[in-house]
């Protein structure tokens, strides 16, 4: 014993004097024992015991139990130089807990259908088999679906199928005449409507000139209301089988809030709550989103760009502007101002002062339709005949004699090709997009594409596709249907939440 005791007090007297002593390590319950391990520099490190109750500032929150293999890391509690002390506490990081309905029957039954329409809108008919075999749900989830399917008046039966050996199938299909939707374009000039089932194909479509009408806010939801009746009038269908409502406006939009921030062409346009004045007199889901965006979506649901998952359509017009697809995706940006290139600023075209959203872009001004002809007709003087000549003539005739070898013309579309081609590459060294769409009846003009394309080819970077836009003026409405139907499923099913 007198030896073991001065062995013992020999071991604690060579003790360093700055030696920590360890904290003692708790007793943990089985059920809470774990054991992993934390690669660092491919050595693992650390190891986790297990979780004890908090011992620091944030009670409720348990503390968990490390064991350190070798040195002590940086965010440990014990100091650099205390390496006897293996065991240490970190306090777990206070997180926003978010409670998902994950297993719920209610959930996995609305999940089944939403998976169910989804192929039975993508086929014209087909049996309970052939979803079972399509969507890997069992049988008798299918025969509950299409129940709830049934009951909600979205599927109808056709009868027995064609048999291919053994009972003929008893086939089902989705009745896209059960519901419409509808897309808005609102324009300085003008508004354009297209109706389609829930299938997405056309029912009718119109235009509606604004030519010495008022264009204020209120104004503009009156011609909605009316254009809409009639629609709905000539398809023989209710105002409650409206079911989506999407419209695209030419000026940044808060797609959250619904709400337009300007549009300097029309009257009293500033932080128009539009979503919330068109909620007052229609009774269903309405989307308002910027018209370049919802053109690009256009392009990529029946377009130039389908399968496309990376890529921005230019549009230039009456306007200048860009809609950015990214992961399939619209990029709207921290504050919904992604794609607002007729800002930007170039060398020899922006001035010292910086861009208010009430006015348009110096880009915008340089590139649009209007400047163009001004181009045309700088140095002829602003009156007489050459002022009449200045009426009846448009942007995309002046292409056109550019084309035909009009010598003033193709300076001018040389010049706007240069101006094109510096936003394109510096939308493609940022974001470096698989495809360029360019639009608008100046930006999809053949001569101008082919000159963009020329100096394109003197870039060793950023080297994209640039192509012309495939539907024209009808490109933002059919984003606008895309749109419609991507939040269809979740309109139509909102009984099965419950």
């Amino acid at each position: 014993m007198q030896h073991l005791f001065c062995f013992s007090m020999n071991f604690f007297l060579r003790l360093p004097k700055r030696t920590a002593t360890p904290r003692p390590s708790p007793r943990l319950s089985k059920s809470r024992q774990a054991s992993c391990e934390l690669l660092a520099g491919g050595e693992s490190r650390l190891r986790v015991l297990g979780s004890v109750a908090s011992m620091g500032s944030e009670p409720g929150f348990p503390s968990r139990v490390f064991e350190l293999k070798g040195e002590c890391l940086p965010y440990c509690r014990c100091k650099a130089t205390d390496w006897v002390a293996r065991r240490f506490y970190v306090e777990r990081a206070k997180v926003n807990r978010e409670v998902i309905a994950v297993g719920r029957p209610s959930v996995l039954r609305r999940a089944n259908a939403l998976n169910v329409l989804r192929l039975l809108r993508e086929s014209s008919s087909c049996s309970r088999a052939d979803l079972v075999r399509a969507s890997g749900l069992s049988a008798p989830t299918i025969a509950n679906v299409v129940k709830d399917l049934l009951s909600a008046n979205l599927i109808e039966p056709l009868g027995e199928g064609e048999s291919k050996g053994g009972r003929p199938p008893d086939m089902i299909r989705f009745k896209a005449e059960h519901g419409c939707l509808l897309a808005v374009q609102i324009t300085a000039d003008g508004m354009s409507f297209l109706l389609v089932d829930l299938d997405g194909k056309q029912l009718e479509s119109h235009q509606v000139s604004l030519a010495g009408k008022k264009t204020t806010p209120e104004a503009i939801c009156t011609y909605i209301a009316r254009e809409v009746r009639r629609l709905l009038h000539t398809q023989k269908m209710k105002q409650e089988q409206l079911l989506v409502l999407v419209v695209g406006v030419p000026a940044i939009a808060n797609v959250d809030e619904g709400v337009v921030l300007s549009i300097s062409t029309l009257d009293r346009w500033r932080s128009v709550p539009l979503r919330a004045m068109l909620n007052k007199i229609f009774d269903c889901l309405i989307i308002v989103e910027n018209d370049t965006n919802l053109a690009a979506l256009g392009e990529r649901y029946c377009g130039a760009a389908q399968h496309v998952e990376n890529f921005i359509l230019i549009s230039i017009g009456a306007g200048t502007g860009a809609g950015i697809v990214l992961n399939g995706r619209v990029l709207h940006g921290s504050q919904w101002s992604a794609g607002e290139i007729g800002y930007l600023r170039l060398p020899n075209v922006s001035r010292r002062r910086y861009p208010t959203i009430h006015e348009f872009g110096e880009l915008e001004t340089a590139l649009s339709d209007a400047a163009i002809l001004e181009s045309w007709y700088e140095g002829k003087g602003k009156s007489g005949k050459h002022a009449q000549e200045m009426k009846k003539i448009e942007a995309a005739e002046v292409l056109d004699l550019a084309r035909a070898g009009n010598v003033r013309a193709r300076k001018i579309v040389e010049h706007r090709a240069g101006m094109v081609s510096d936003i394109i590459v510096n939308l493609s060294l940022i974001l470096n997009p698989g495809l360029i769409l360019l639009s608008g009846n100046v930006g999809s003009h053949p001569v101008l594409i082919a000159s963009v394309q020329k100096q394109l080819k003197r870039s060793e970077f950023a080297v994209t596709e640039v192509a012309a836009g495939a539907l024209g003026d009808t490109a933002a409405l059919w984003g606008a249907i895309s749109v419609a139907l991507e939040v269809t499923p979740s309109v139509l099913l909102p009984q099965l939440t419950t």
